[in-house]
């Protein structure tokens, strides 16, 4: 990925050059003008194209502020009620996930997202024991984790 996109900045680069204009503008038409060279002749890199990574990265960042939202607005409501009416529990969480920065991702944005913690790892990185600050279904809780944050993450490594 990093060399596409050296090749796709040495591109714009040798596209200012050819007109004798350094500006920001031709340097933007040259960038485009290589990422639609390196879009032709994609299967002769062997990684995926390097602006399907940053499409699923800023997916993946549109999805976690979108749950945390939510997860802030559930907190919320079940603060400001008169009764206490919360059930919390700690589920555990097989994970597709397989190398450590992945999971470690997931985990983190478990735990920034109000109302969960991931409170373990198991040793060989395939289950998270999360805490949940309201959990009715268990199964519930880890479909809508795999739903969300996995597939977002499985998405940018491209599995």
């Amino acid at each position: 990925m990093a060399f596409q996109i050296m090749l796709n900045v040495l591109i714009a680069v040798t596209w200012m050059f050819f007109y004798s204009s350094f500006t920001s503008s031709r340097f933007i038409v040259g960038y485009l003008l290589g990422a639609l060279l390196i879009l032709l002749f994609r299967r002769f890199f062997k990684d995926r194209f390097y602006l399907l990574v940053v499409w699923a990265v800023i997916k993946l960042v549109i999805l976690f502020f979108k749950e945390l939202i939510l997860a802030n607005v559930d907190v919320l409501k079940h603060i400001i009620r008169p009764k206490l009416t919360i059930t919390p529990g700690i589920f555990a969480m097989e994970t597709k996930l397989s190398s450590d920065w992945e999971v470690t991702l997931l985990a983190n944005l478990i735990t920034l997202t109000p109302g969960t913690l991931v409170v373990d790892i198991s040793d060989d990185n395939k289950t998270l024991y999360i805490h949940a600050i309201h959990l009715p279904d268990a199964d519930e809780a880890i479909n809508g984790i795999r739903n969300t944050f996995e597939k977002a993450i499985l998405e940018v490594t491209g599995k």
